[in-house]
């Protein structure tokens, strides 16, 4: 494979809505929620309703009650550090199984970068997410973006007939292993503590592609299935892929059947993220929403608890107060986990 090809500066700006006393008040109000969790403040006679705490989950009902919801928007509107900070986006183009590959490298301006990521798609004709990518980048991670193949400048073909069939997802996941080794190239980077993340339909692309990378360590997923692609199916059948306030759960959606589910045979092996992750010995952290109607989230955080328990160092976060499209609402929590981390 060639060496990735990495352009010219395309872009340098500051990110706004940098104001610094407004930032300090986020980490201040991230930090007593987190406490208030911790101790069991929310209560009902209080006028808040704490999920239940695990020893490797932590529930959090965002957005139940008004001051949730200002702590929130808080965090949204002030995700960024304290002070402008001028980030700086390249182009990148790298090779994956004779096709070639484009994205963007988005860094913080100077040497002081916490992580470096790449992002992976969820389902769909899916371009590079660029914003996602200044949002890293305004905290400190490098992130690398890029057109799915057969989308945007990336060459090959989009597959959108059988997306989920086990020749499909190997070939996306090996476009993610392309992805991050063309990261770990890049001169400013060296030595940078390396991510693999994603959303969705990623968490069957991720955990098998980290199997070929030695160099990565650690994974983020958001709404990522800790379950068979069949179980995803049987599941989001039911809730015809909408978020509700009180999504089902996987055994609800499974006796709802009117006969018993068979995997098509001409979509290959039925991929088991679970098989790749039993296998990894680096810490990862997966988002789930409570409201979210495509992935069972209560069948994927039961896998990530037996994996616990064999000793694997992953951690979740269940909101009460999301869906299946929770970045926005649960990146500061991200970035703190990763700083955690790699610090």
């Amino acid at each position: 494979m060639g060496a990735p090809a990495y352009g010219r500066v395309t872009a340098q700006f500051h990110v706004p809505w940098r104001p610094a006393q407004p930032y300090l008040s986020v980490r201040l109000a991230l930090r007593c929620l987190r406490f208030a969790e911790r101790v069991g403040q929310f209560r009902r006679d209080s006028g808040y309703a704490a999920g239940p705490k695990t020893e490797i989950g932590l529930t959090m009902n965002v957005l139940a009650r008004p001051l949730h919801s200002i702590a929130l928007a808080n965090l949204l509107l002030f995700s960024f550090a304290a002070t402008a900070e001028l980030l700086i986006e390249e182009p990148v183009v790298f090779e994956s199984r004779g096709t070639e590959l484009a994205g963007s490298i988005v860094l913080p301006q100077g040497n002081d970068v916490l992580a470096a990521i790449v992002f992976v798609h969820g389902s769909g004709k899916q371009p590079r997410s660029l914003e996602l990518a200044r949002l890293f980048a305004g905290e400190g991670v490098a992130a690398l973006v890029y057109d799915k193949r057969g989308v945007g400048e990336s060459g090959g073909e989009f597959e959108g007939k059988q997306p989920v069939s086990e020749k499909n997802l190997a070939l996306l996941a090996a476009d993610a292993v392309a992805a991050v080794k063309a990261l770990s190239e890049h001169p400013r980077l060296q030595g940078v503590p390396l991510g693999l993340t994603g959303i969705s339909q990623a968490g069957w692309i991720v955990p098998p592609a980290a199997l070929d990378l030695p160099q990565l360590d650690f994974l983020v997923l958001w709404s990522g299935p800790v379950c068979k692609v069949s179980e995803e199916d049987i599941f989001s059948k039911y809730t015809a892929d909408l978020d509700a306030t009180r999504a089902p759960s996987y055994e609800e959606a499974l006796n709802a059947r009117s006969r018993p589910y068979v995997w098509p045979a001409f979509l290959g092996d039925d991929t088991d993220p679970s098989v790749s992750l039993s296998r990894l010995s680096i810490p990862g952290l997966w988002v789930f929403g409570a409201q979210d109607g495509s992935v069972p989230t209560d069948l994927s955080i039961r896998r990530l608890e037996q994996l616990v328990d064999q000793g694997h160092d992953y951690d979740y976060i269940l909101f009460s107060g999301l869906g299946h499209n929770n970045i926005g609402g649960s990146f500061a929590s991200v970035i703190d986990w990763i700083r955690s981390t790699v610090d």
